[in-house]
């Protein structure tokens, strides 16, 4: 079973991803947060940074375009060649209420004309692999049978599969037998995605669907129990809260080395607590204290009191 972690917007960059690899490890590939294309299909320097070699030394990364013009992906695919990748990752998954309404990420999901379009011309035109991030639909997973149709009919290197809709976002229940239909039609390999938090989750997973299954996505579970999956690919014990804390510091003092002032440095932390407070007892109310704090010292201060 391989584990990939999900791309974060904002969170999973490079600096993070370094940091989680240092202490916690067992990740087959990290998913990069998704680059938006412009005229040419050009990258932002932030988001160029964030995928160059150099910057994801000794980690397997696979680079996540967005965008639903075809000659934008395949000019953006090329510069992702050129830096030695050798797949990229079409986002159909995002649910942004900034980016639906232009009809990419899962917003892309609601012309399915037009979506067969684009993989047709990307897949034909693409020098490199392909993989799909996709919603089970856009309003109701009774969408799915028809894009497992389109999606059937490309070399698609696999399909990682987020089992709510777009209108569900992250709320309500995921839908397994989504899934299950997917794993009886699907003609590529397939990724489960969606509320994988628990070694339970896993081994529920694992059981239901075999050996056959590629792997499991997860991106909030790793956020909130970071190195929870305790399999044999990963090195000791990491529901160890002293290791959780060494983690924490590092990943603040790496932040610190790029983040110029209190105020941005103290946000980026708080958002990484908004998930990390799941691993500690009385986190809500850790994270309530933490939310509050307006200088470094008074958070160190609460940090440095935590399980004493």
């Amino acid at each position: 079973m391989n584990y990939y972690f999900a791309p974060l917007e904002g969170i999973t960059r490079s600096i993070f991803r370094n940091c989680y690899e240092r202490f916690f490890g067992g990740i087959d590939a990290y998913y990069t947060p998704f680059v938006t294309t412009r005229d040419g299909g050009i990258m932002k320097k932030k988001e160029k940074r964030d995928i160059l070699p150099e910057n994801n030394s000794g980690l397997n990364i696979i680079p996540q375009i967005m965008t639903n013009k075809s000659e934008e992906f395949l000019q953006a695919a090329r510069h992702m060649q050129e830096m030695g990748y050798t797949e990229v990752n079409l986002n159909l998954g995002c649910p942004s209420g900034t980016v639906v309404p232009k009809g990419k990420g899962s917003g892309f999901l609601r012309d399915t004309d037009a979506l067969d379009r684009f993989l047709e011309e990307i897949y034909n035109g693409c020098p490199i692999d392909i993989s799909i991030k996709s919603r089970i639909g856009f309003s109701s997973p009774e969408e799915l049978p028809v894009l497992l149709e389109i999606y059937n009919k490309y070399p698609v290197k696999m399909l990682i599969l987020h089992l709510r809709t777009r209108e569900e976002m992250y709320s309500g229940s995921i839908h397994p037998e989504a899934f299950s239909y997917a794993y009886d039609n699907a003609r590529m390999p397939l990724v489960f995605n969606g509320d994988v938090k628990t070694v339970e989750d896993v081994k529920l997973i694992k059981n239901s669907y075999s050996n056959e299954l590629k792997g499991i996505m997860i991106g909030r579970g790793f956020l909130s129990h970071p190195g929870f999956v305790g399999n044999e690919k990963l090195k000791g014990n990491y529901t160890d809260k002293n290791r959780i804390m060494e983690f924490i510091r590092a990943l603040e003092d790496d932040y610190s080395q790029v983040l110029f002032g209190e105020t941005p440095l103290l946000f980026k932390m708080k958002e990484i607590w908004s998930f990390l407070q799941e691993s500690f007892t009385d986190g809500d109310r850790l994270f309530r204290k933490i939310k509050k704090v307006k200088h470094l010292d008074e958070y160190h201060r609460i940090i440095s009191t935590i399980d004493k």
